[in-house]
């Protein structure tokens, strides 16, 4: 209880003040609330004297009625925090999360599922706040109320609160079995939700694909596989515990009947009077309902503790740390000084001893197989990770001592996937500098040779691109792309061969647009199309994270064995390959 607390209270976050006004008032609620059924005691000995004094009936009921009133009062105040910080604790849990995810580094993020963080943002948060608004005073008063009627019938008789004190001890075990129980059976069924939302995106993002192979419907083994998977989950959850859960909340009934049963022994006894004997089974009802319902809603905080802890998850991963001595760089050349780095989890490194200088205002080439350490390159330049030895400088300045944001304000990237947001296509420019106007991104458009094709469209500037691009060829959603880089103006460009994927005449309008963004800045290109970066100030070859070549396109060519002229006669090749003629007198079949 106390970690689920704790867990509330990181969720909380600004409004952790708040939250323990909310639970200091639960608290003395509940104290008052069971001060009010301890009325009930005096009230019914007076009630069954002989004759009844009326003056001290009157008394006890008076105050039952002002402890009512006082809990009602302080019931009002408890519930406040529910209607008036539920949504702040919300907005603030989801900015924080949000905050988080863009500090966190880029090599932690990739490692978690889109379906994942979704849930965590959007399902988990609910859960959280729900848990903090309402389980929280309902988690104190299952703790207070069978504490203080405890302590009040003890003081009335101690053989009576000895009875419930033994049945209390018992029924504790099991209340934890369940606990345990619930706890990892609810890890699973988060991750198992998890699963399913993450799969979801992906089936209704390749939803093309399971068509075109026949994977589409209910019966997509893409998504059968995890919701059954979820379905187990979910079962085991609440089957693990259904037996101890039975078992503690019949101990807590046992324990009523058990003192009724000595109750009713010490009044044949003369021991206790009846009146008495009725008062404390009315308390012990009251004091069992509490334990009773402990055991049950046991589940319901583990459930809303696996949510908190998804949450506190993603909050407590660190960011890229900063080192002292970080600055503006003065200048825009970039340089890998003895670059060896492997991603988490991996033993071989994807980079070893890489060193090289990119000057300002040059474009360097990096060409090589698939899996080479060309992107990894790319990649160490935006702080997607920072190399375990050696050092990466912009203009001097090593990247670990600059922000993640100031390093990123200084470079543009343009992807050979481009992502655009289903927003106008205004806005996706936009996204390069949003304090631009309308002339600025119109502009911008021109350069990327944009302008033409969005002026047809039926809203302009204002039409929705839908999601991921999909109303755009891929040629049009790559200049918007350029659009947006242009508009940044960063003195630093990365591109990852933006006309790979495209058609000979988008490749050349695309090429156009490039040029423009290139002019005048540090160009880092990935490529694989050698024929597009014959005019580099230079090439490097990388094969197995390390540079095998380095030189012009000409001074590669000059050394006939080197890796780089086996890829261009390769490739020339591939160029002179054509369809062959079929066979007369043959038919496709």
């Amino acid at each position: 209880m106390r970690r689920i607390l704790r867990l509330m209270l990181t969720a909380a976050g600004p409004y952790q003040a708040q939250f323990r006004t909310t639970l200091r008032f639960s608290a003395a609620a509940t104290v008052v609330q069971a001060a009010a059924f301890a009325m009930f005691i005096p009230l019914l000995a007076e009630l069954s004297r002989e004759p009844v004094r009326a003056e001290r009936a009157w008394m006890w009921t008076g105050l039952l009625a002002v402890l009512i009133a006082v809990e009602t009062a302080l019931r009002i105040r408890e519930t406040g925090f529910t209607y008036s910080h539920w949504h702040l604790v919300t907005e603030d849990a989801r900015l924080r999360l949000g905050a988080k995810l863009r500090a966190m580094p880029q090599q932690e993020l990739a490692r978690r599922a889109a379906g994942d963080l979704t849930m965590v943002v959007g399902h988990n948060v609910t859960a959280a706040a729900t848990a903090i608004s309402s389980l929280s005073a309902l988690f104190i008063k299952l703790i207070t109320v069978p504490v203080v009627l405890g302590v009040i019938v003890l003081a009335l008789d101690w053989r009576l609160g000895l009875v419930l004190a033994i049945a209390t001890a018992a029924a504790l075990p099991l209340v934890r079995k369940v606990q345990a129980l619930s706890n990892t059976g609810f890890r699973d069924v988060n991750e198992a939700d998890a699963a399913v939302s993450n799969r979801i995106v992906e089936y209704v993002q390749g939803l093309p694909v399971f068509k075109a192979t026949g994977q589409a419907g209910a019966d997509s083994p893409r998504l059968v596989s995890v919701l059954g998977h979820q379905h187990d989950a979910q079962t085991a959850a609440n089957r693990s515990a259904a037996v101890p859960l039975a078992g503690a909340q019949l101990l807590v009934q046992i324990a009523v009947v058990a003192l009724v049963a000595v109750g009713a022994f010490l009044v044949l006894d003369a021991q206790l009077s009846l009146p008495l004997l009725v008062a404390v089974v009315v308390t012990a009802a009251r004091f069992a309902e509490p334990l009773s319902l402990a055991a049950t809603m046991t589940q319901l905080f583990e459930m809303s503790e696996a949510a908190l802890s998804r949450m506190d998850d993603v909050l407590k991963v660190p960011p890229l740390p900063v080192e002292p001595g970080g600055g503006e760089p003065a200048f825009f050349d970039l340089r890998f000084e003895d670059v060896t780095f492997h991603y988490a989890g991996q033993t071989e490194p994807a980079l070893t001893d890489v060193g090289f200088v990119v000057p300002e205002r040059s474009l360097t080439a990096l060409v090589g197989p698939s899996g080479s350490g060309k992107s990894t390159i790319t990649k160490l330049i935006t702080r997607y990770a920072d190399p375990q030895s050696g050092a990466v400088r912009l203009g001097g300045v090593r990247l670990t001592a600059m922000e993640p944001d100031e390093l990123m304000r200084h470079i543009a990237v343009v992807f050979q996937d481009v992502y655009l947001f289903d927003d106008t296509i205004r806005a996706n420019i936009a996204l390069g500098r949003p304090d631009a106007s309308d002339a600025d991104i119109e502009a911008a458009a021109r350069a990327a040779n944009a302008h033409a094709f969005i002026e047809r469209l039926p809203h302009g500037y204002l039409t929705r691109v839908g999601e991921i691009g999909s109303a755009l060829s891929g040629g049009e959603r790559q200049r918007i792309s350029i659009a947006r880089a242009i508009l940044k103006d960063a003195p630093v460009v990365l591109l990852d061969e933006p006309t790979a994927a495209l058609d000979t005449e988008s490749e050349v309008v695309v090429q156009e647009a490039i040029d423009e963004l290139v002019k005048g800045k540090t160009v880092v290109v990935i490529a694989h199309r050698l024929s597009t970066i014959v005019g580099a100030d230079q090439i490097l070859v990388v094969d197995g994270g390390r540079i095998v070549q380095r030189g012009t396109h000409a001074a590669l060519l000059a050394d006939p064995g080197g890796r780089y002229a086996r890829m261009w006669a390769a490739q020339t090749r591939a160029r002179d390959w054509h369809v062959p003629a079929a066979t007369p007198g043959l038919r496709p079949a």
